[in-house]
């Protein structure tokens, strides 16, 4: 496997270093763990609805999903009922998808139980040990809707948490990196991408999210 210093050098040779720098990922304003459980909820959702979708059309909407959800407020949503859908299903102010707009109410009940488990989503979520950061993304997969995949690895970025993005140009660059061989999806695959990100944490002292960032600057986009 190669180390992160050789992965880095082949992101600066690309990019040069002062691009290389602009384009890294700054820490975040607040950390996950720190947020409410509504929003946790609209920033999950957000990604939700982004997804196949202009993201910047979802997030100049925003302001129109957050009074029509009010305020994602778990407890509210988790109530939706078919009436509150239809009324959705006829509110130009958001996206009219039934699909993502029942995984609102699906997540809410998500995060609900979360909270009743564990005291708050928020704290559960972002106390995560980033050194099983696959194991988050499982639990978002099996337990929420539609949280599988790089939606719910984006959910958990922007709303502060230390994750990796398997994007395209990452996975071709775990390939090259002597990490995996095709695909993160399996679950042993997921498992040495951890491993390999663990050890380059170690390496480095970078955050994941630059370690993510790196590797889908070292390789062609």
């Amino acid at each position: 496997m190669k180390t992160f210093a050789a992965i880095r050098e082949m992101a600066v040779n690309r990019k040069d270093e002062v691009e290389y720098a602009a384009q890294m990922p700054s820490p975040p304003d607040v950390e996950l763990k720190d947020q409410s459980d509504d929003r946790i909820l609209s920033g999950l959702s957000e990604r939700v609805f982004a997804a196949g979708f202009n993201w910047d059309v979802i997030r100049k909407k925003w302001p129109g999903f957050e009074e029509a959800f009010h305020g994602f407020d778990i407890g509210h949503n988790a109530l939706m009922s078919e009436e509150d859908l239809d009324r959705h299903l006829q509110n130009t102010a958001i996206v009219r998808n039934a699909q993502k707009i029942l995984s609102i109410r699906d997540n809410s009940v998500f995060l609900s139980d979360l909270a009743k488990e564990h005291g708050s989503a928020a704290s559960y979520l972002g106390n995560w040990p980033k050194t099983d950061t696959v194991g988050l993304f499982e639990l978002l997969k099996k337990r929420g809707s539609r949280l599988g995949g790089m939606t719910g690895q984006y959910g958990l970025r922007f709303l502060g948490y230390d994750a990796f993005i398997l994007s395209n140009s990452v996975v071709s660059a775990l390939n090259m990196a002597g990490v995996i061989d095709g695909a993160a999806t399996s679950k042993s695959a997921q498992r040495q991408v951890q491993e390999a990100f663990n050890a380059w944490a170690e390496e480095s002292g970078e955050s994941h999210a630059v370690i993510s960032r790196t590797l889908a600057l070292a390789v062609p986009d």
